[in-house]
């Protein structure tokens, strides 16, 4: 039937029935790769989900300040696990490509529910695997749409679609894998030969990337779009302070840090709040984009700030504010768990010197556990409640 539409039709050269020949293909291969890519997108939701919960809380959901390094952990996997996907996506479609163009599209009911999450499957991971490359690659004008509430609702548009393909194939997937389907040497490649260069694949991209977020592996990872301790200060940096247009306040020597409590408002200098106790800590800056560094941070603990106006560190929550007036991230929420936490500080340096300008000078918010975006550089003011 396929032969017969093709000719009549003319069909283009890439969905003609002889580019379909190949002995690689089984229900058995197809199998494999799906049950391997499952694994990847899980991996890939549940830690892209913990991103997006942690950057946009619900009442219910709370995040804790320890270990100071989960978040780097949790965001590192999400990201090489979606960028080792592409070569196996890659895979999966071309063991799949014949059927999708088999003929009558449509047979029945069920075969139209099948053939409805094929297509909204493919769409999705597609659509998900090229801007996540985009989005670590920071070319952001490339995408026509706000990427993280992008990323995240396809997400489970996906999911959706692969429990209706999963329920479908079940028993299809569990027959062949139940069942040896050797392919016959003739010195071509083996379907074992095929699924270890395809994990290969995965394996060279994981080692080129991951050093953006396991620093001993920085040299080889040759592909990484960041460097962990490039950037002023040793410290990469996304948003400049030129960038956020706040250069001239920042600078300004009649700054003042304005700290709002349930008993008192105080106005700071850079003078009184080197004044302070000052402490030092080593965090990184973990970011949505995949990579993470290590800093040596000094300043002044936030819990302190919350004594000088009346706030009860071990039940108050914190706004912080820029002086950039606008950003979806301007503004962050620091709860009760963060605030209380010793390694939480407003800092005043990095790596043994006055924070540069585009890490947020005068000063800026550095604590555990929490995404780069959350780590609010330029802070103009700080409001503090008792109560998470």
């Amino acid at each position: 039937m396929v032969r017969i539409l093709g000719k009549a039709l003319k069909l283009p050269g890439l969905v003609r029935p002889q580019v379909f020949d190949s002995e690689l293909r089984s229900t058995r291969l197809t199998s494999q790769l799906g049950i391997a890519l499952g694994v990847a997108f899980m991996i890939c939701f549940f830690t892209g989900v913990i991103s997006h919960l942690i950057q946009h809380p619900p009442g219910w959901f709370s995040w804790p300040s320890r270990p100071a390094g989960l978040y780097r952990l949790t965001q590192g996997l999400h990201v090489v696990t979606g960028l080792a996907f592409v070569p196996l996506l890659g895979a999966k479609l071309w063991s799949v490509y014949p059927r999708l163009f088999q003929w009558p599209p449509l047979r029945s009911i069920g075969h139209a529910i099948e053939r409805a999450s094929i297509a909204v499957l493919v769409a999705a991971a597609l659509f998900q695997v090229v801007g996540g490359v985009l989005n670590i690659s920071r070319w952001y004008g490339a995408l026509p749409y706000f990427f993280t509430t992008g990323h995240y609702w396809v997400a489970w548009l996906t999911v959706g679609a692969l429990l209706t393909h999963i329920g479908v194939k079940l028993p299809l997937v569990r027959d062949a894998l139940a069942r040896s389907d050797a392919i016959a040497d003739k010195g071509g490649l083996s379907r074992r030969g095929f699924l270890a260069t395809v994990a290969s694949a995965g394996a060279v991209i994981t080692v080129a990337t991951v050093g953006q977020t396991v620093s001993p592996l920085a040299r080889v990872s040759v592909l990484a779009p960041r460097r962990p301790t490039v950037g002023p200060q040793r410290l990469p940096v996304n948003k400049t302070a030129a960038g956020a247009a706040v250069a001239g306040q920042a600078l300004d020597p009649s700054y003042r840090l304005v700290v709002a409590g349930p008993e008192r408002e105080v106005r700071l200098s850079v003078t009184d709040l080197r004044a302070l106790p000052q402490h030092t800590v080593i965090l990184p800056i973990a970011c949505v984009e995949g990579w993470s560094a290590n800093g040596t941070w000094t300043g002044v603990r936030l819990r302190d700030l919350a004594d000088l106006v009346g706030a009860h560190p071990q039940a108050a929550s914190a706004e912080i504010e820029s002086l950039e007036q606008r950003g979806r991230y301007r503004r962050s929420h620091v709860p009760s768990s963060h605030l209380a936490d010793a390694l939480t500080l407003i800092a005043l340096e990095l790596n043994g010197a006055v924070l540069h300008l585009d890490h947020g000078y005068p000063a800026r918010l550095i604590a555990p556990n929490r995404p780069g975006v959350l780590q609010t550089k330029w802070i103009s003011r700080i409001s503090i409640r008792n109560g998470s």
